[in-house]
């Protein structure tokens, strides 16, 4: 990422593992290293059970990882306990998939999105309503809207309430989990744009989970592709479509359906089951789908290797002395 961005957030070696019965161990996230930046999107994409969404619970201070640490402005923020980590917990927000769930049924929409000003005191009970009716206006709501439950609004004026109440304490970084999964596409698209307008006017840093490969490149700056707890590549996402070089990311890409698309060619598809992370293999952990698999793949873990500006590739196939 360019050096003309300012980093507010940085992974170094984050690994996290879970016991599992019979003396197992399930690795989730294996030495994850990634930056955030000011006003910049990290996307983060894979299929179910990749580890996204359990790298952003540590970025959350939610979980603690097994190994490694993450540096908030250069201070190791996963050790926080107690009323230093609660008062921390007002730089870092997250937008949830599914914003019934997340929200209380019986409360209303202004004491739903000024409840964490309340919690910092950065309001009186008097001014709620006014700080509600602003943050409303602010993701595109009228402010009578504070008058409403969630259950009398559709689904994306609930996520719309979903981003103002993140954006209420002013964060530095918001986290984006499958924010606009749950959305028909004509709301997904208004959704998005109403993020990348709120991070154009405020510098936010987003941190965007997705399993959508098309969504993300549509929305990150940088986007990093994991596969069963491995980022494999890490590059811009204006680049992804034609860039990409891992194996994993090409059929991500390959299996999109687009109207635009060239349909005189078959769309791919990645062939073959996701190991259990039980029961990983030795070396490559994409080794049994590719097609591209050589001898090396199955005795030898690549690493992440960087093969031009802001790209990484985890992939023997662009090792040294490999040609790209």
């Amino acid at each position: 990422m360019s050096e003309n961005h300012e980093r507010i957030l940085e992974a170094k070696h984050v690994t996290k593992k879970y016991s599992a019965p019979g003396g197992r161990t399930l690795t989730a996230n294996s030495d994850i290293n990634l930056c955030m930046y000011r006003g910049r999107t990290l996307g983060v994409v894979g299929e179910s059970g990749c580890g996204k969404s359990t790298f952003m619970r540590m970025v959350l201070s939610l979980e603690e990882p097994t190994e490694g640490e993450i540096l908030y402005r250069g201070k190791n923020i996963t050790k926080l306990k107690g009323e230093k980590l609660r008062q921390h917990r007002q730089n870092i927000q997250m937008v949830f998939q599914d914003p019934s769930e997340a929200f209380n049924p019986k409360m209303k929409i202004m004491d739903i999105v000024c409840e964490p000003l309340l919690n910092f005191k950065r309001i009186k009970q008097s001014e709620k309503e006014q700080a509600a009716r602003r943050l409303l206006e602010m993701v595109e709501l009228p402010g009578d809207f504070a008058y409403r439950y969630p259950h009398n609004m559709s689904g994306g004026q609930r996520q719309r309430v979903g981003i103002a109440r993140a954006l209420a304490l002013e964060p530095e970084i918001i986290i984006c989990d499958e924010a606009t999964s749950a959305l028909d596409v004509s709301v997904q698209k208004t959704i998005i744009e109403l993020l990348v307008r709120l991070q154009r006017e405020k510098n936010i840093a987003y941190g965007f989970i997705c399993h959508d490969i098309a969504l993300v490149q549509s929305l990150a700056h940088q986007v990093a592709v994991m596969y069963l707890g491995n980022i494999v590549e890490i590059l811009p996402g204006e680049r992804i479509g034609a860039g990409s070089l891992h194996p994993y990311t090409r059929g991500l890409m390959g299996a999109i359906f687009d109207l635009k698309m060239d349909f005189s060619k078959p769309i791919e598809s990645i062939e073959g089951e996701v190991p259990s992370p039980l029961d990983m293999p030795e070396g490559c952990p994409f080794q049994n789908r590719c097609r591209q698999c050589m001898e090396i793949c199955r005795k030898e873990k690549p690493l992440l290797r960087t093969v031009s500006e802001d790209h990484q590739v985890a992939c023997h196939l662009y090792g040294e002395g490999r040609q790209i």
